[in-house]
């Protein structure tokens, strides 16, 4: 336990902050299994609502730190991959 009182005030921020970022990582877990469920029921319109979302809360994640950067971006690019993928079921 801290015994000063700066560290005692750095762990209430860090528990304050620990809590906010997994709540954000929380949802956007959830958003993009959405996006994966759409996805793997094959319909399009659903999966590219719930892309578009899922993008806002990566790139918000991304902004504030929770998640790198680069994971963000890769994530986006995988996921609208699958869905160009069964867009291009769809149509044939």
């Amino acid at each position: 336990m801290p015994s000063s009182p700066s560290s005692k005030k750095r762990l209430r921020q860090s528990i304050d902050r620990r809590a906010r970022n997994r709540v954000v990582r929380s949802t956007l877990r959830a958003q993009i299994k959405k996006v994966r469920t759409a996805i793997a029921a094959g319909d399009v319109a659903t999966s590219e609502t719930e892309f578009r979302t899922a993008v806002v809360k990566l790139d918000k994640a991304a902004a504030k730190n929770i998640l790198h950067a680069n994971s963000a971006a890769r994530l986006k690019s995988r996921l609208s991959k699958a869905i160009k993928g069964i867009k291009t079921k769809a149509t044939a």
